[in-house]
Parts: C-alpha cells; sequence; structure tokens
C-alpha cells in the first residue's frame, strides 16, 4: 500500500465526514445518528485494510464471491460487512459465510431461505428490508413495493434467526431525491409502528447524501466518494 493511497484515503474520508457533519447540523440532527458505510466493490482488499486502519467500522459489497474473498483475506478486521446488492436464493448459504448484514430483503423466499442458511449456521442475521423507491416500480432494481412492505415485514419478524434492524432503499436514477426519501422516511415509520427496534434507514449514496440524511438516513453508502474512480 503506498503512502499516496493512505494520504488520498485519509483526505476523501475527511471531506465526507465533514459533509455528513455539516449536513447533521444542517437539519439539528446528532452526528452521532449516522452511521458511514464504505462501498467497497471492485476495490482490492488492500483498500479494505487501510479503511479499517483509517478508522473505517463498516463496508459494503455487492457480490458474494468478490465480496467474500476480500473478507477471507481481512477477516481478523474489525470491520462489519454489509451486502448491499441484489441476492439470489443460490448465493445464500455462501454470503452467510461472510455478511453481517444483509440490506437487500425484498421478498419472502428470500428471507425464508436466509432463516434456514442461519439455521443450519447455528447463527443469528441482521437484515433490512429494501423499499422500491422507483414510481413505477422497477422490478430489475430490486426493492419490495411500498404497499407490500408491511406485509413482507410481520414475515420477517416471524422467523426465528433474522433480526430486522430497518429500512434500505436506492434514490432512482432519475427524478429529484427528495421525493424518494420521503417516500422511505413514511415507510420507515410505518415499520417501526411494528417493530420499534427496526429504527435504521440506510439511504443516500455521494451525490444525495444530504438529502438523505434530511430525511432521516442513519446509515449512508458511500463508495468514490471515499475510495476514487473503481479500478
Amino acid at each position: 500500500m503506498s503512502q499516496d493511497r493512505r494520504v488520498q484515503v485519509a483526505e476523501n474520508l475527511a471531506v465526507v465526514n465533514a459533509r455528513i457533519d455539516s449536513a447533521c447540523a444542517a437539519v439539528g440532527r446528532d452526528r452521532s445518528g449516522v452511521r458511514l458505510i464504505v462501498v467497497t466493490k471492485t476495490f482490492p482488499a488492500s483498500d479494505v485494510q487501510l479503511l479499517a486502519e483509517l478508522g473505517v467500522r463498516e463496508v459494503g459489497e455487492n457480490r458474494d464471491q468478490e465480496a467474500k474473498a476480500k473478507w477471507a483475506a481481512g477477516a481478523q478486521l474489525p470491520l462489519q460487512w454489509h451486502l448491499i446488492g441484489q441476492l439470489q436464493r443460490n448465493k445464500v448459504n455462501s454470503v452467510l459465510q461472510w455478511a453481517d448484514v444483509v440490506q437487500t430483503v425484498d421478498r419472502l423466499e428470500l428471507a425464508v431461505a436466509l432463516d434456514g442458511a442461519a439455521a443450519r449456521l447455528g447463527r443469528r442475521l441482521t437484515v433490512m428490508v429494501q423499499v422500491a423507491l422507483d414510481i413505477p416500480v422497477q422490478s430489475g432494481r430490486g426493492g419490495a413495493d411500498p404497499a407490500g412492505v408491511l406485509a413482507l415485514v410481520e414475515q420477517v419478524l416471524g422467523l426465528n434467526q433474522l433480526d430486522l434492524c430497518g429500512v434500505m432503499g436506492v434514490a432512482p436514477l432519475v427524478g429529484e431525491p427528495e421525493a424518494a426519501f420521503s417516500r422511505l422516511a413514511q415507510v420507515a415509520e410505518l415499520v417501526r409502528g411494528l417493530a420499534p427496534g427496526a429504527n435504521q434507514i440506510s439511504a443516500g449514496m455521494s451525490g444525495d447524501l444530504e438529502v438523505a440524511i434530511a430525511y432521516g438516513a442513519t446509515q449512508v453508502r458511500l463508495g468514490g466518494a471515499v475510495l476514487g474512480n473503481r479500478p
């Protein structure tokens, strides 16, 4: 790991944390209520090591095979690993070898598969329900239709090995993020009515983290803003 790379990432982290500080201050929120998840997809395991050395404690990955290799290389690091990409049922057993949190539960069959895999491994798994924020809902981008989220939440709460911690959303590719994050905040409030402990909102990326924080995000997911252009 070159010193230049360390300096670059450290500087980027400082800028990102300052943005989060400012966004929280602008809406009167406590900075401790917003966590940074650095998205490390396509970046090497050496960057994951560097992030841990610089104080990052949560990373996000999209693809099982890539993530598992990085986790194996840095299993001793004090990191929590989030799956933030779409998950197929045939990858569930593999994902549970490395993921601490699965943020993209959007259908009952996936929740049941995760619950079964966790039971076989004798572990619990923290999950989030992904809410589709596109209008109309676009199935290719993942996420449960907002109209069906509460039913899915009730089903997840009935599973033995899953701990629901909140909801996750990705702003649409076009349009203003305010409307999308407002919808997510409304769904999150309804979810808390069913499960008061499910109080996390994962929303906001490099281009819209300020908006996400204004609408209650407790986790923001940033990659390029911290690590630079993807390899």
